[in-house]
């Protein structure tokens, strides 16, 4: 194995992870046809192999997937250490971690009637195995995205929203999530900021129909005293800590922005907080999740 890795130019690695049918083959084949050189199974001992190719003189790939999974706690550990080989060269690297519940998964083998990699007894057997093994992988994740409610052209836009949506080559990609309390909260969010002390349009029948994206429900939430002063507290805090991910080499950051349903409240704020980003040099993509539950 060649030892020149302090050498290899800067480029940018995603490592796709999780559970097998949470969707790793479509994450990977949505980044394929945007350019990215997908690898699929590779064993993590042949990993700075490939970054000895990429770094070749003329070569054209900087974006590069590597599809992981498969495989017990040693191979996890070797995952790890080729991850963090990497980043000590000065690549970019992120990781995502594809999950769904139990019941999804199960029905997704059963639609698909294929076997599931690790199980040696039924299909429920197999997913408990897998999620245990790779729950020292999922710690590690920069992005967690829960697929149970997505169906595959869903998970392709998420997927592009998260990786295609800005170019992380000048540093941390960001992105900017609304959601409603009541489905739940993001796994893949790194901050959570609560807006339900706001008060809901929901109860404004003229508003009740329409949502954050309408003028009328933006005008009214942002009308409110207590937004103009939690918007003001809260770009004093992005002020400081996005320098700070950036500097740490934080390769992903998702802000997630919650009131109670995810169509009033939360999608104003999260609107907002993404011209607060790009005030401070930051590009965020942003993502109604729960808009039109």
């Amino acid at each position: 194995m060649a030892s020149g890795c302090d050498n290899w130019p800067v480029a940018e690695y995603l490592i796709i992870t999780g559970l097998s049918g949470a969707g790793r083959s479509t994450a990977a084949d949505t980044l394929e046809d945007r350019g990215w050189l997908v690898i699929d199974n590779l064993p993590p001992a042949l990993i700075p192999k490939v970054s000895e190719l990429v770094a070749r003189p003329g070569s054209e790939k900087e974006k590069v997937v590597l599809v992981s999974g498969r495989g017990g706690a040693e191979y996890v550990e070797e995952l790890t250490a080729a991850i963090e080989q990497l980043r000590h060269a000065g690549n970019h690297v992120g990781v995502l971690f594809l999950e769904a519940d139990d019941d999804v998964l199960v029905r997704r083998f059963k639609g698909t009637r294929r076997r599931h990699p690790v199980a040696a007894g039924s299909v429920a057997e197999g997913i408990a195995r897998e999620r245990d093994v790779l729950q020292a992988i999922k710690r590690q994740a920069d992005v967690v995205v829960d697929t149970s409610e997505l169906n595959v052209h869903q998970l392709r836009d998420r997927v592009v929203e998260l990786f295609e949506g800005s170019d992380p080559a000048g540093g941390m990609q960001t992105s900017v999530v609304s959601f409603g309390y009541k489905h739940g909260v993001p796994l893949e969010a790194d901050l959570v900021l609560d807006c339900r002390f706001l008060p809901n349009p929901h109860w404004v029948d003229e508003l009740r129909p329409k949502t954050g994206l309408d003028a009328p429900v933006r005008e009214y939430v942002m009308a409110q005293p207590d937004t103009k002063d939690f918007l003001h507290r809260l770009d004093d805090l992005l002020e400081l800590v996005l320098p700070g991910y950036d500097k740490e080499g934080k390769s992903y950051l998702t802000i997630a922005v919650g009131c109670t349903g995810g169509r009033h409240r939360s999608v104003v704020l999260a609107q907002e907080i993404a011209d607060f980003m790009r005030a401070h040099g930051f590009e965020p993509s942003v993502h109604h999740r729960d808009l039109y539950r």
